[in-house]
């Protein structure tokens, strides 16, 4: 079954001058792929990863272009320009994305970045955005364990931290003091459930937390010194944002994993930086 604003695996039931055409089904037919889309290596027959959505006519086509955000996802996209009926948005296809006007929290400005979900309008089979992101969560309990990775994309500061959306899904609070990095607001980002409370909420951590996080880091650190010859110029007096740069953690961390090695006398650490033992 071809799904409207998502990636499909269709196959190629013949070509034609401006094109191929992908199997459809009996719901949709012959779907086009224009030939600007159309890669060398393809074959009569079998199945190419596309694209699905409707272009300016509604006449159902496929790209294999990768969109920014499929129906369903969520993405921090950027206005190109603006019309009364609402703003189109860059999201990485030939043909932009409409928002409407309706579905707009304010007024935008071409320029600007916006954070949105993708939805289907299931009585045109126009795929659309929109600024009113609660409409679009999953609304069911989370079933996240502690320490799970995950990935969130931040929607906002408030004063107690990050508000992010969680794998697509569900709300999440990314709490100042777990901040240890720049965070910009439309930014994607990999980390770990830190709990689910009582009451459904969820808070976000950018690390792991205790023994399991410290060896992961003491791991990462050897393998960068085994990679630099034994040795690195990291001293106390090195940044912060050095530290996180060479291995995407706190420098609090970043000493405790440190201490961990040369307790274990497998790092030498002097005053120019830390050697392999």
């Amino acid at each position: 079954m071809v799904r409207i604003g998502e990636m499909n695996d269709l196959v190629v039931v013949k070509a034609v001058d401006f094109g191929l055409y992908l199997d459809g089904g009996e719901e949709f037919g012959e779907i086009l792929l224009p030939a600007r889309y159309v890669p060398q290596d393809y074959k009569i027959g079998a199945k190419l990863r596309v694209f699905i959505y409707t272009d300016s006519e509604d006449r159902m086509i496929a790209t294999t272009e990768t969109p920014k955000a499929q129906v369903g996802e969520f993405a921090c996209l950027k206005v190109v320009y603006v019309t009364p009926i609402g703003c189109f948005l860059d999201w990485g296809l030939s043909k932009d994305l409409l928002m409407p006007l309706g579905e707009q929290k304010r007024e935008m400005r071409v320029g600007e970045t916006c954070i949105v979900g993708v939805f289907l309008d299931m009585a045109t089979n126009r795929v659309a955005a929109s600024a009113r992101l609660t409409q679009f969560m999953n609304l069911t309990p989370a079933h996240y364990k502690p320490e799970q990775e995950v990935s969130f994309l931040i929607c906002n500061k408030t004063a107690l931290g990050y508000r992010a959306i969680i794998n697509h899904a569900h709300w999440g609070v990314l709490f100042n003091a777990d901040v240890f990095e720049p965070l910009k607001v439309g930014s994607a980002k990999k980390g770990f459930i830190k709990r689910v409370r009582a009451d459904g909420k969820i808070d976000l951590a950018l690390q792991k937390r205790g023994a399991e996080q410290v060896k992961d880091i003491a791991d990462v650190i050897l393998d960068k010194l085994k990679a630099e010859g034994g040795f690195l110029p990291l001293t106390d007096k090195t940044g912060t944002e050095v530290i996180y740069e060479l291995f995407n953690v706190s420098k609090k961390t970043y000493k405790r994993a440190l201490g961990a090695l040369y307790k274990k006398r497998q790092i030498v650490i002097s005053d120019d930086g830390i050697r392999l033992a």
